[in-house]
């Protein structure tokens, strides 16, 4: 068996690169190491499959060519380190924010982050929500204290910049693709058993970032107010709650 483990270990080192310690297993060393390509070409292909699969958005912008070309020099730099693939590739929009045919694409690593966090939210733990009818028994005093937690699949992203509203053109394949100046956020969850997804304003991102850090209730409207004086932060509150964002309360309420 320790043989067997040493030799399991030796072919993974040889599908990262270094054959050496392969050497006691093979009787011509120079043609057993060649035929190590078939093995690395199928990974690399896998690697690359999966970066697609992970990341449409950033394929569908650049094209076929440009996006395998990219991901097959990831897979080389950053191989994975689990055999399910399913996820692979939490460090590519860092990646592309350093690789050089990708800055005269600066927009590329941000849609990146975004279709990242979709496969996060994609593979979350499930939990139930929190229903409205969960704040039916509570005085006004108790409501405005309340903490909500949000949803393990919950993810939000803020940008300075409309690139929220190009990723969402761009996932629905839309052909109008353009980059607005405007500050924009991405609210992603995972209600039922697909992800969904919509742009939120400055009011829902302060709400939302609020509760993240266990803000109560009152104090997360007051940011939200701040961040937006014109949003109408009742229906605000609603949608969110018809989004399934949050967990149940943890005062026993049934959800």
């Amino acid at each position: 068996m320790s043989e067997l483990l040493d030799f399991q270990d030796a072919f993974v080192a040889a599908m990262a690169g270094d054959g050496s310690r392969l050497s006691p297993w093979l009787a011509q060393e120079p043609d057993g190491l060649a035929g190590l390509t078939v093995y690395r070409n199928t990974i690399a292909r896998g690697c690359v499959d999966a970066l697609a699969a992970n990341f449409p958005t950033v394929l569908s912008l650049v094209g076929e060519d440009w996006f395998r070309a990219a991901a097959a020099r990831f897979a080389r730099e950053v191989p994975p380190t689990q055999a399910a693939l399913l996820d692979y590739g939490e460090d590519f929009p860092a990646w592309l924010d350093r690789f050089p045919p990708a800055h005269d694409l600066p927009y590329l690593a941000g849609v990146a982050h975004l279709d990242r966090l979709w496969t996060e939210a994609l593979f979350e733990a499930e939990a139930p929500v929190l229903v409205a009818g969960a704040f039916t028994a509570l005085s006004p005093e108790d409501l405005a204290g309340t903490q909500v937690t949000l949803h393990p699949a919950v993810r939000v992203a803020v940008f300075e910049a409309g690139l929220p509203s190009l990723w969402v053109a761009a996932r629905r394949g839309s052909e109008s693709l353009e980059l607005s100046g405007s500050p924009e956020g991405l609210l992603l969850c995972r209600p039922g058993s697909s992800v969904a997804f919509r742009v939120i304003g400055p009011a829902d991102a302060a709400f939302l970032t609020a509760c993240r850090a266990g803000l109560p209730l009152a104090e997360a409207i007051g940011l939200a107010a701040e961040a937006d004086p014109a949003a109408d932060l009742q229906t605000l509150f609603a949608t969110l709650i018809a989004d399934g964002v949050f967990r149940p309360l943890d005062n026993g309420t049934p959800t």
